[in-house]
């Protein structure tokens, strides 16, 4: 009895410590993928479209320095680049969650089995105690 307890208390350890790289690795992948600095810099990128189609669009509505077609097109071509960004970047994420759901599911169905086998463990117990009369 008192080496079952051991040995589960050292698969318990274990499992606490596969926990823990686990969580190092997700946080690693998330600040990767979604963390601040990806937020920041979707910041500047957008403040860097605005700015350039306003340019555009002033240089050719009001000075009229380029055709005002010329810089219609351009400004259409940058909103078209932006566009496109943020498809890239929702990409980015839905790639992320998807990993997470199966990560999840994989780790549910893990603990589903340990779990078949915690109960199993305890109806043999259980039978053992049934056996010995106690």
């Amino acid at each position: 009895m008192e080496e079952q307890q051991r040995l589960s208390r050292e698969e318990l350890e274990k499992e606490v410590k596969d926990f823990r790289k686990e969580k190092e690795r997700v946080r690693k992948i998330i600040g990767q993928i979604g963390g601040k600095r990806n937020l920041q810099n979707d910041k500047y990128i957008n403040i860097l479209f605005l700015i350039i189609v306003l340019i555009v669009f002033i240089l050719g509505g009001i000075f009229h320095t380029i055709p005002i077609t010329l810089s219609l097109e351009i400004g259409v071509f940058l909103v078209s680049l932006k566009v496109a960004y943020m498809i890239n970047s929702q990409e980015k994420v839905n790639h992320f969650q998807f990993w997470i759901l199966t990560s999840l599911e994989f780790r549910l169905n893990e603990i589903s089995k340990n779990l078949k086998k915690v109960e199993k463990r305890l109806e043999k117990i259980d039978f053992e105690k049934i056996d010995k009369g106690e």
